[in-house]
């Protein structure tokens, strides 16, 4: 079946279930599921029931659409992604996120859970993403341009929306939390980074490194859609005394601070 199929059928399975308008749609990263929690939910369908959707194989990452209302507002809410690394082109990994074009989702906010590479970082830690780097070898726009989505090179000049990032940081204060903001750098994974890796990421710019996010902004990007994205900082490296991160210690650390990000996404949506 054709990208464009798969999409158009998957929004026609939206619309048959009750999905009749998109505000913000919403994408939960590992150990984030439970921001998913306070959506009044008004249908949910797994992954796997969509076809030519691919399958998620990453614990923590349940990998089910939840539609339902969030503050006010519609959300289309992505409970679980997919990864380069699990063997996915990051066109496949990304095809889920096609169908917010022709569903006229304006916003679409991205969650993560990274490794800190800045000393002043600390586990628990929030991130606003201003930019990123994107070194996972592969671009979900290569191949034929699906023009009905977007232009054969978008720019990505604006890539996290900085209207969105104001408001962020502005409902942040409002809640009383400290957000940082910085740079996000994507690697293909999953082998986590090496020491001298870390310090190369340090050296070009980052300040926190992951395996995913990045190719779901460019996608969101080639269709016109606003991107407001978060890491949580999971584990912060130290490139002189490395100490191993556990995925279960990842999922661990994401849970507990998801509870902030949640209050901090629950009120940008209520302010849009």
């Amino acid at each position: 079946m054709k990208e464009s199929e798969i999409i158009f059928k998957a929004v026609e399975l939206l619309k048959s279930k009750g999905l009749n308008k998109v505000d913000v749609a919403i994408v939960l990263g590992s150990g984030l599921g439970p921001l998913a929690d306070g959506v009044r939910e008004i249908f949910r369908v797994k992954y796997n029931e969509i076809e030519g959707f691919p399958v998620s194989t990453v614990e923590g990452h349940e990998g089910v659409l939840i539609y339902g209302e969030l503050e006010g507002k519609r959300v289309l809410v992505y409970k679980g992604r997919f990864h380069y690394y699990e063997g996915y082109s990051t066109r496949q990994a990304t095809l889920p996120l096609r169908i917010l074009k022709p569903l006229n989702a304006k916003v679409l906010i991205l969650t993560n859970a990274a490794g800190g590479v800045v000393p002043l970082m600390k586990p628990g830690d929030i991130m606003l993403i201003r930019d990123h780097i994107n070194l996972i070898p592969d671009n979900p726009l290569r191949g034929p341009n699906l023009e009905e989505f977007g232009p054969r090179f978008p720019s990505m000049h604006d890539a996290y929306d900085e209207e969105l990032r104001r408001l962020a940081k502005k409902c942040a204060v409002e809640e009383g939390i400290f957000i940082r903001e910085g740079v996000y750098v994507a690697l293909q994974g999953p082998s986590l980074e090496t020491p001298s890796e870390y310090l190369f990421v340090r050296a070009i710019g980052g300040d926190a490194v992951g395996m995913s996010t990045a190719p779901e902004v460019i996608v969101a990007r080639h269709m016109g859609i606003k991107v407001l994205a978060f890491s949580i900082i999971t584990n912060v490296a130290n490139p002189y005394a490395p100490s191993l991160a556990t995925h279960e210690e990842v999922l661990q650390v994401a849970n507990e601070a998801g509870r902030k990000l949640e209050k901090i996404i629950r009120r940008v949506i209520r302010s849009l």
